[in-house]
């Protein structure tokens, strides 16, 4: 959710028919599939028999802006854990990463390294430059499984396979979470193209359960503190005398350093709630800001799968205790090693699919394609690519999981406000 403004790709045009929108992206999976026409596909191979298996992970690192260093190095951790038990049908998984830097030339680099290394898949990474290196990809036939979804160019690309909702679903549930509590809403979210679209995310959300649109605050997503930003969201929220308001931070990293300035002003104001959504914040933020003394302690947080503490993120803890070697950089609570884990079972999962046969790119889009249904243990719906599974949002068509969860902060910790996953399905359909 963060990043310099860039040029918006999208064309400005009105969008088409779904049925259109998807048969095109159809005509291009398939044009991406042979070699006659549409060139040679450097991916088209890429592992047969006892051959390794070569794929690429990628995420900013080191950055003013939002960080992810926990992705790639929990792929890392996966394949030495897949490669311990023998590999994968045989095969040893061999994972490569990439840092993008949060910079559009350098993720269409990482892309273009995936092309030459011949990778037969990116899998569970975080870039919100999708245009940039996605075409590199669609070019090669390179499958995209697992994104962080934190662009709409990942829920249009033929050849993206979304694990989770991405931002669409995550401020779409946000605000029928809020709609239904809080009275003035004021969202603060970041002034890049990206950011743009929050702001009609959340409001279709709010429309659902009942409530006006929220107040749209732009700031800076590498800004150092953010005291204007939070007065001028304590005005809004209190700006009616009968109901208390709820300020939404969605600044990804920079949400802790916008609660920084929060926590101080807001003692100046009557009560007034706290929204947002994971990845802007998790159980490592709130314990670190002061756990049951957090000002995140009462706040709503919307997020893609169940809480931290559920059993189902039991073998991930365990491959981080068995295989990550300390690596401070993995965090289980952080919604970006959770999307990698998951991106990682669905590849392991098209796989086993595929036998004896040649692991390959286009064998991999083939496998999720032509339906394969891949379980993650209840940390998701079943999953599944087939053109019948992906639902009916003209502006994303590639998404098939707009499920999500709605959590609160109750004691310091992050617990389920709410049992089991919630469809944000018919609110992202009637999304403007």
């Amino acid at each position: 959710m963060t990043g310099s403004r860039r040029t918006r790709t999208v064309s400005p045009v009105l969008p088409r028919p779904l049925k259109a929108t998807l048969l095109s992206a159809g005509a291009l999976v398939a044009c991406a599939s042979v070699a006659v026409g549409c060139g040679v596909i450097p991916g088209a191979t890429g592992g047969s028999g006892d051959d390794p298996i070569t794929v690429m992970t990628w995420a900013p690192e080191q950055t003013a802006a939002t960080n992810k260093p926990g992705m790639p190095a929990m792929a890392k951790a996966y394949a030495r854990w897949v490669n311990s038990r023998g590999g994968i049908n045989g095969r040893k998984l061999n994972v490569l990463t990439c840092n993008d830097h949060n910079d559009n030339v350098d993720a269409a680099n990482c892309a273009r390294r995936a092309v030459d290394e011949n990778v037969v898949a990116v899998v569970g990474s975080y870039s919100q430059h999708g245009r940039s290196f996605l075409a590199p990809l669609e070019g090669a036939g390179i499958p995209y499984i697992g994104g962080y979804g934190v662009t709409d160019d990942e829920f249009t690309s033929p050849l993206s396979y979304p694990v989770n909702g991405g931002e669409p679903a995550l401020l779409a549930g946000l605000g029928e979470q809020l709609g239904k509590t809080c009275g003035p809403v004021s969202l603060i979210r970041p002034d890049t193209i990206a950011g743009d679209e929050l702001p009609v995310l959340l409001d279709s959300g709010l429309r659902a359960a009942g409530h006006k649109s929220a107040t749209d605050q732009r700031a800076a997503d590498d800004a150092t503190e953010y005291s204007r930003q939070t007065q001028t969201s304590l005005e809004n929220a209190t700006s009616d005398p009968y109901k208390n308001g709820c300020v939404v931070p969605a600044l990804g990293d920079r949400t802790d350093t916008f609660m920084d300035s929060f926590r101080r002003d807001r003692e100046d104001y009557s009560k007034v709630g706290v929204g947002t959504v994971l990845g802007s914040v998790d159980q490592s933020v709130i314990n670190s800001t002061g756990g049951a003394s957090s000002p995140y302690e009462g706040a709503y947080v919307t997020g893609w799968y169940p809480p931290a503490s559920d059993a189902g993120w039991d073998p991930l803890r365990k491959v981080i205790k068995d295989h990550a070697f300390g690596d401070n950089r993995i965090d289980p609570t952080d919604a970006g090693v959770q999307t990698t884990w998951i991106a990682y079972t669905v590849l392991e999962k098209v796989v086993d699919a595929l036998g004896d046969g040649e692991v390959s790119a286009l064998a991999i889009r083939r496998a999720l394609d032509d339906g394969l249904k891949v379980t993650t243990g209840g940390l998701t719906p079943t999953l599944s690519w087939r053109f019948e599974d992906m639902i009916a949002a003209v502006d994303f068509p590639r998404l098939i999981n707009a499920d999500v969860t709605f959590q609160v902060v109750s004691k310091g910790q992050l617990v389920a406000a709410r049992k089991g996953f919630v469809s944000m399905s018919k609110t992202l359909e009637s999304a403007d």
